[in-house]
């Protein structure tokens, strides 16, 4: 199987990375950043993911998205596969749906690199 790259980011530190497929996470997932509790934790930890993995429709995403990689992966001139995954920051809903879909999709087989091109950046104030 071609090798995959899950890269995720955020919006408001650039243009998307360039990829062969997009997924905007902006507008119809909850945002951590909202909540004060969550807001200066990343990606990295626990509450974090749970407030993500816990929000309806993500986890389907997730499966729509690794058939997507399925489907790129299978064309008759396959080669590797770059997703890009952004939400406003890049440190809260992109890395962790960065990491659920590197996990599936490294569970059915692919080699998979997750970049996280903007968890380390500061705290966006909006």
């Amino acid at each position: 199987m071609p090798a995959v790259t899950v890269v995720s980011f955020g919006f408001l530190h650039g243009d998307p990375p360039p990829a062969h497929l997009t997924v905007d996470l902006r507008h119809h997932f909850r945002d951590p950043h909202v909540s004060p509790e969550l807001r200066y934790m990343t990606a990295l930890d626990e509450p974090v993911q749970q407030a993500v993995l816990g929000t309806p429709g993500i986890t389907g995403l997730v499966t729509a998205v690794a058939a997507a990689v399925d489907a790129f992966t299978a064309g008759p001139s396959a080669g590797p596969v770059t997703v890009a995954d952004g939400c406003a920051g890049g440190r809260h809903r992109a890395p962790v749906f960065a990491q659920a879909l590197a996990d599936q999709l490294a569970a059915a087989g692919h080699t998979v690199t997750v970049q996280h091109r903007d968890l380390h950046r500061p705290v966006v104030n909006r």
